[in-house]
């Protein structure tokens, strides 16, 4: 799956959101507990840490590249 962001990074809290895995930003700490996300091999370490364009993230077992929406092909 490919999600693109707009701006140089995003929080992990607004990615959840963004991927409709959480409602609102407050639920991300009650995910990140009960959940796995790792962003290029890397535990996230809370609901603040930064996704960047080019950025591998795993959600459990779904694996996201991340990109940038202005990047073109």
């Amino acid at each position: 799956m490919i999600i693109k962001i707009k701006g140089d990074s995003i929080k992990v809290s607004q990615f959840l959101k963004k991927i409709d895995e959480i409602q609102t930003g407050g639920a991300a700490k009650g995910f990140l507990q009960n959940n796995v996300v790792k962003i290029n091999g890397q535990i996230a370490q809370g609901r603040s840490t930064k996704i960047r364009p080019g950025d591998i993230v795993w959600v459990n077992d779904t694996l996201i590249k991340v990109e940038s929406e202005l990047e073109t092909i």
